[in-house]
């Protein structure tokens, strides 16, 4: 009897002792797909594909960048919120995520507190307030003495409503109590290009789209959006310190996870993050695509500041009225 109890507790070993061995590889064990809302070359895109090459370097594994435009990057947002959160299917994302989306696209199902693991903001960039050569304004009080002396006169152009060339445009008429007239276009080239020609009487632009346009005299740029001056523009001045005190509108993208990614996966990820962004190369090569390297310091902290972001836009979203329904 004890030696067939002995028996049974040998093969029950050796039953259990390969199991063990199966234990879940180290994270991460193949390559990383990050899903970007926009396609390939683009502001986003550029981000997407600066701090993913040195991420791969940090995590030992590619990072794959899957481009899905459309639907103002819902298309891209709802495919990540859908996988499963193993942390090998991650989003580049902004603040329309915590509602501003579904304002937008009232199809949208996924909600951006509670689809989304916040990981790390990424980039930070100011966007550029530019007028037609045509203006007489030369800086941005002149403006805004034109502005409220023609109330509703001033014409304005943007990429598309509910999009962050409009938002900006509307956070200024707030800031500085004037009122313009909303012109949305398809797109950022034909809203600059009406600015060029004369069509509208001003702007808010991307620095890559904005600048070409500027350096070769095609209108004039009167200050950045930011919160400081541009380390590539140090002479043109923010619209805070022209007069409209408080007003700051920038754009940024950060890293997002689906929604139940374990701890630890969340915080390789974010250590690869900082890691990656603290990167001389890529600090440098962000700046040159009109990008501020923008590190959070916690995942705690990233996923606050990008709420509170978020409920900004929404709201400036909400008061624009747009609807792509």
């Amino acid at each position: 009897m004890h030696r067939t109890k002995t028996l049974v507790l040998a093969l029950a070993a050796g039953l259990v002792l390969p199991f063990a061995g199966w234990a879940q590889p180290a994270y991460p064990a193949r390559p990383i797909t990050l899903v970007v809302g926009f396609p390939p070359g683009g502001g986003a895109d550029t981000v997407a594909r600066i701090v993913g090459d040195s991420l791969s370097r940090q995590l030992g594994q590619p990072v794959v960048i899957d481009n899905r435009p459309g639907a103002g990057t819902t298309i891209a947002s709802d495919f990540v919120a859908r996988a499963a959160p193993d942390g090998y299917t991650l989003l580049l994302g902004s603040a329309g995520l915590y509602g501003g989306d579904r304002q937008l696209y009232k199809n949208v199902k996924y909600d951006g507190a509670a689809s989304f693991t916040p990981i790390s903001r990424w980039s930070l960039a100011p966007m550029l307030l530019a007028v037609s050569n045509a203006l007489p304004a030369r800086n941005v009080g002149e403006l805004i003495a034109l502005a409220k002396a023609q109330p509703g006169k001033l014409a304005y152009s943007s990429s598309g409503a509910g999009v962050v060339t409009h938002l900006a445009a509307l956070a200024f008429e707030r800031a500085a109590g004037v009122q313009m007239l909303h012109v949305p276009y398809k797109g950022g080239a034909p809203s600059l290009q009406a600015v060029a020609a004369g069509d509208v009487q001003l702007t808010f632009g991307t620095p890559p789209s904005v600048l070409p346009l500027a350096q070769g005299g095609k209108l004039r740029m009167l200050a950045t959006t930011g919160a400081q001056r541009s380390p590539q523009l140090p002479d043109l001045p923010t619209v805070a310190e022209s007069g409209v005190p408080g007003y700051e509108f920038s754009f940024w993208f950060g890293l997002f996870a689906p929604a139940g990614v374990p701890r630890d996966v969340a915080d390789r990820l974010f250590e690869a993050s900082t890691r990656a962004l603290a990167d001389p190369q890529v600090r440098e090569r962000l700046e040159k695509s009109g990008n501020t390297p923008a590190p959070s310091a916690s995942r705690t902290e990233f996923g606050q500041w990008a709420a509170v972001e978020g409920r900004r836009t929404l709201e400036l979203t909400q008061r624009s009225g747009a609807t792509n329904e």
